[in-house]
């Protein structure tokens, strides 16, 4: 049994199959009309008032924010501030209910009335902070259902292993990554630096149009740091959007946002640019409890 996507201590996708019955997806219950900003580029993803809750908990309590594509937006904000939950939310994670508020993906399409599989094959893409090991499954296996399962749904052949096998070659020079992982099990024994890698690898072969990074720079070392940055920019491109979600600006050394949003009790109380980054670097978040 092979995924496409994981999320920590759950599967959530698996090829060919739809989620579990039990797995049920919440709906909005309202509609609201707040675009966050304007830019030039098509709107790829645009979060209207959303509000989301786990376990009866209030998490997320009107969260705006559009994203178009060519952009790279950076999410942060003091530990608890929902941007984790955010990223789940929009995957379709089962543990999370939707309460208010909407997401349209593209050309409109209600995202959250996808199923956590089809969000996948229609391009929505989460790394996850802590990849998760998967006993039994080799890691080209793995990446080939995954990346056979993207295409598709776009209307694309499937690779046989051997086409594969020079795609893959390819992308993981591009992520410092050795053949040597094709044959381990996915994550099975990968240092902290070598499962970002690769996550960076999934979302290089998947080409997704949505990207979610959520703290992807977490316990990496300033070159493995930098070798994730370089995939990621390698990645971005006219028609894609990323969505990066940090505690820290040295990720944004690197991959460089064009706006900058501050969560904070469930809410994007603050937006800019990349100098808001520089601004929470030196000052912190003491604007968010002024005395």
């Amino acid at each position: 049994m092979a995924v496409v996507s994981l999320l920590p201590g759950w599967a959530m996708v698996f090829v060919g199959q739809p989620a579990p019955s039990h797995w049920t997806l919440p709906r909005p219950h309202a509609r609201f009309a707040a675009n966050v900003h304007m830019a030039t580029g098509d709107v790829l993803l645009n979060v209207k008032n959303l509000q989301a809750s786990v376990d009866d908990n209030s998490i997320l309590k009107g969260v705006n924010i559009c994203v178009r594509r060519g952009e790279v937006h950076a999410i942060m904000g003091p530990n608890g501030s929902g941007k984790s939950t955010l990223s789940k939310v929009l995957v379709g994670h089962p543990a999370y209910e939707v309460t208010g508020g909407e997401v349209t993906y593209r050309e409109g399409e209600d995202l959250l009335d996808l199923a956590p599989e089809e969000r996948a094959q229609q391009g929505v893409f989460l790394a996850f902070q802590y990849p998760v090991e998967i006993s039994g499954v080799s890691n080209a296996d793995f990446l080939r259902l995954a990346v056979n399962k993207r295409r598709g749904a776009l209307g694309e052949s499937e690779y046989d292993p051997i086409e594969f096998f020079g795609v893959l070659g390819e992308k993981m020079s591009s992520v410092g990554m050795s053949m040597d992982f094709i044959n381990r099990d996915v994550n099975s024994g990968f240092s902290g630096g070598e499962k970002k890698r690769n996550e960076i690898l999934q979302m290089a072969l998947l080409e997704p149009e949505l990207a979610i990074l959520d703290e992807t720079d977490s316990g990496l070392d300033i070159d493995a740091l930098k070798t994730v940055a370089a995939g990621v920019n390698a990645y971005k491109n006219d028609e894609n959007g990323i969505v990066l979600i940090t505690h820290y600006q040295r990720l944004l050394d690197y991959i460089k946002p064009d706006f900058v949003h501050i969560m904070s009790k469930g809410q994007i109380v603050r937006s800019g640019g990349p100098e808001l980054a520089l601004e929470l670097e030196k000052d912190g978040y003491k604007f968010l409890n002024p005395v």
